[in-house]
């Protein structure tokens, strides 16, 4: 089993269900949950008022594009450091789009938010169809995402082509179509990871 610290950073469109896997890894391993809506939303709705836009509109927004939304993955990246100094395995959830272009993103992270040095990466993917997601957004009602149910076609082909390149870090894909992720998929996928390494 690896004495290192580990970072789960589940990544998925929005109505993936990345919420409920990660929730499940932390459960099921004991790490610290860090969400970037529950760490950041009420920071970044001041901040967007105070900057005269609609504090609920994110991908139009384009003070949030350029300013806010880094601010809120430094947040959580910094949150995350936190733990893992003090040996805290952590899980990351957030969808992470904008940096999937970036091979070297999570190396760079481990350096720019002093992450320790033999952290173990790992990657997980909440994969979804197109009708399954858009039934969870609408179904979950937050203002925020009116603007993708307004042009769900747009939004999912972006998000369909918007492949992560990051060469860090074991990697995880979970199917969390119609019938869900279990807690006993999870389990069985967090054993295999603190198994023997090929």
């Amino acid at each position: 089993m690896s004495t290192a610290p580990r970072v789960h950073v589940v990544i998925g469109p929005a109505g993936s269900g990345k919420t409920g896997v990660a929730r499940l890894i932390a459960e099921l391993s004991g790490a610290a949950y860090i969400d970037k809506d529950t760490a950041c939303t009420r920071l970044t709705e001041a901040l967007l008022e105070l900057a005269g836009t609609d504090r609920n509109e994110r991908d139009l927004n384009p003070y949030y594009q350029s300013v806010v939304m880094d601010l809120e993955y430094a947040t959580i990246l910094d949150l995350a450091a936190d733990n893992l100094r003090v040996g805290r395995p952590v899980v990351l959830d957030a969808p992470f789009g904008r940096y999937f272009s970036q091979p070297d993103y999570l190396a760079e992270v481990t350096y720019r938010h002093n992450w320790p040095s033999d952290v173990e990466l790992v990657v997980v993917q909440v994969q979804v169809d197109k009708d399954t997601a858009r039934e969870r957004v609408r179904a979950r009602g937050c203002a925020r995402d009116r603007s993708k149910l307004a042009d769900w076609d747009t939004f999912w082909k972006a998000a369909e082509t918007n492949e992560c390149q990051w060469a860090d870090g074991r990697r995880l894909v979970f199917d969390n179509r119609a019938d869900g992720v279990t807690a006993d998929a999870v389990a069985r996928v967090l054993a295999e990871l603190d198994g023997p390494r090929p």
